[in-house]
């Protein structure tokens, strides 16, 4: 009959529009929607770590503080193994050593500190009332706000009863801590090797290897962070403790103490140390005084950059200041001092995987990684 419907009669003949409807939007709109899809996860999925570990982080906080000081440790197991001692044993042996070194530094800083806080404090509150001498009225209204401040003793007597058992708790945190990355350092240290044997025993072998190459990437990023601002620290404080010696302002060795501090923070650190100094250097000699510590910091600051950073770090973490910026920015924002301290490293291993992920490894962090 010719009013029956055909194999290819018109009665078959549907828009594909009504079965795959997505294919009339333009490609830029569904590529930007894919990308969206994808940016929401990775936000997701980055907000959950991060509150995992910021709930977690009386674990997690010695893990990675464990981590960073195996990063910088590891190349002295195999160095000890080859001269005949046991893998245990190098690792315990290089946990004591560690001990000594970490409770010696405190005990000098501690120290240089405490002999020169009296020192810094009359410094800065000499300068305080210089500046404030010459903001006149403005002045005088900031220095009656802190008088008055400073003054509500029996406030602060309450305050300081009341956060006695804080204290102590915090005191119990920072002691349970401390024995607990100590701990992870020496299993790192000796069983650090056989990473890759327990990644393979888990995953296939593709998978493992790409896996395996993330971690060897991102453990040589902190490694270079570890080593390379250590010695970068080191100097700065020498120089600058030497400059501050010389041009004989109070508390030298404690505003060196300082400086070795403030390296390991990027940026704020440096800044934060240099401007005590500066106003230390001003109530105890004037602007002059100030003028010459300011470039005695600022030149020790910029052989720092022109000379020290690209010769010691170079090759171990190569991040773009303003990455590293952001990264203390954010870092201290979720966990303070120690996050600002933990964002760098932890930014440039990341970057680090996300290399080896695209196909580039090799571009951050080139030293010695665990075998």
């Amino acid at each position: 009959m010719s009013t029956d419907p055909t194999p290819g009669g018109a009665a078959d003949q549907q828009p594909e529009s009504h079965h795959e409807p997505h294919q009339s939007l333009p490609p830029a709109v569904r590529t930007a929607a894919a990308w969206s899809v994808a940016v929401i996860l990775f936000i997701t999925v980055g907000g959950l770590v991060v509150y995992a570990f910021v709930a977690l982080r009386a674990a997690t906080i010695p893990m990675l503080l464990s981590l960073l000081g195996t990063a910088l440790l590891y190349p002295v197991v195999p160095w000890l193994v080859g001269r005949g001692l046991g893998r245990g044993l190098a690792a315990g042996l290089t946990c004591v050593v560690l001990v000594a070194v970490v409770l010696t530094v405190l005990a000098v800083l501690t120290n240089s500190l405490v002999h020169s806080a009296p020192q810094i404090a009359h410094a800065l509150q000499r300068a305080g009332d210089q500046i404030a001498e010459r903001l006149g009225p403005l002045g005088q209204k900031i220095r009656f706000a802190l008088t008055q401040s400073a003054g509500s003793g029996s406030s602060l007597v309450s305050s300081l009863a009341d956060g006695v058992l804080s204290g102590l708790g915090v005191v119990t945190q920072v002691i349970t801590g401390s024995v607990l990355a100590l701990a992870l350092v020496f299993f790192f240290l000796r069983d650090g090797h056989r990473s890759g044997e327990l990644v393979r025993s888990v995953l296939s072998e593709r998978q493992a290897e790409t896996v395996i190459a993330c971690g060897r990437q991102a453990f040589a990023a902190m490694a270079g962070f570890m080593r390379g601002t250590t010695l970068i620290a080191l100097i700065d404080a020498t120089f600058i403790t030497i400059g501050l010696a010389v041009l004989g302002v109070p508390g030298a060795a404690g505003l060196g103490a300082l400086v070795f501090l403030g390296a390991f923070i990027p940026f704020i650190g440096a800044f934060l140390s240099g401007t005590v100094a500066v106003l230390v250097a001003l109530a105890d000699g004037g602007l002059t005084k100030a003028l010459w510590v300011l470039g005695v910091v600022l030149a020790v600051q910029m052989v720092e950059g022109n000379v020290l950073q690209p010769v010691i770090q170079s090759r171990t973490v190569e991040l773009h200041p303003a990455t590293i910026m952001i990264a203390v920015v954010a870092g201290a924002g979720v966990a303070g001092i120690l996050g600002a301290l933990l964002s760098v490293p932890l930014c440039a291993a990341g970057l680090g995987m996300v290399d080896v992920l695209r196909g580039r490894p090799g571009q951050r962090g080139r030293v010695g990684r665990p075998s």
